[in-house]
């Protein structure tokens, strides 16, 4: 039994999904894998039964019908981590744009070295960014400066879908409350973490833009960022944080 579990949503990812799940399964340190597929046409959740049969104490699925969302895939898998004995629960992509090595660095920093919860941050030591047209990378990059500037968070890269949260993070979170579903969602997780007051810690990675498949990112997700942050620091000056 690992202590970590790794949450992975996938949508038409048949391209990534066997080698980053068998590359995370080489690595040294043990972890479960929890794919959550929302209804995939291209075959990816075939991809992955076929692999439970070999990796049947690591890797898990739970398959969902239609795209409803990357927010609402991370507190499906959330809520699945909680009901079993997992300490460590991770965010990652399945398109290797996130280095599966790093899952490590992301572990120490909550396992040994006390953090809360850990980010995989591309903008703690500069602009670690690879293979981004250099408009993205203004975007994303001056997001989590406005990200900042309207929440009161010091964290550099607000926007990381690359994290690993402690069990008591998740269990402190009224998860049923958090609204957003696009990218914003990692904005709210961050945001209702540091008004908790957990300790939060920037992990430096080096985000490298998918090679394979098809990105998810639209215009739409950004506006969601934009509007939906100053909702949320609104709302939370009537809202009661208690752990």
């Amino acid at each position: 039994m690992s202590d970590s579990l790794v949450i992975i949503p996938t949508y038409n990812e048949k391209e990534n999904v066997e080698k980053m799940l068998r590359y995370v399964f080489a690595m040294e340190k043990s972890f479960h894998v929890l794919i959550v597929d929302d209804g995939s046409p291209d075959g990816t959740a075939d991809i992955v039964k076929r692999l439970q049969q070999e990796f049947p104490q690591k890797l898990h699925m739970e398959e969902r019908k239609g795209k409803l969302g990357l927010g609402t895939a991370y507190i499906h898998g959330f809520k699945w981590a909680l009901k079993r004995d997992y300490q460590y629960v991770f965010e990652m992509d399945c398109d290797f744009s996130h280095n599966p090595d790093d899952l490590v660095n992301l572990y120490n920093a909550c396992a040994k070295d006390g953090a809360d919860l850990s980010i995989g941050s591309r903008y703690i030591t500069g602009v670690n960014v690879v293979n981004w047209p250099m408009g993205r990378v203004l975007m994303s990059y001056y997001a989590s400066a406005y990200v900042r500037l309207i929440t009161g968070m010091k964290i550099r890269d607000t926007t990381s879908g690359f994290k690993c949260y402690t069990r008591k993070v998740l269990e402190t979170i009224d998860l049923d409350h958090i609204r957003f579903k696009g990218y914003a969602f990692q904005i709210e997780m961050k945001f209702t973490a540091y008004k908790f007051g957990f300790q939060i810690v920037e992990v430096p990675i080096i985000f490298t833009d998918r090679q394979e498949g098809q990105s998810k990112m639209s215009g739409g997700i950004f506006k969601e960022a934009v509007f939906g942050v100053i909702q949320m620091k609104i709302k939370s000056w009537f809202t009661k944080y208690k752990r």
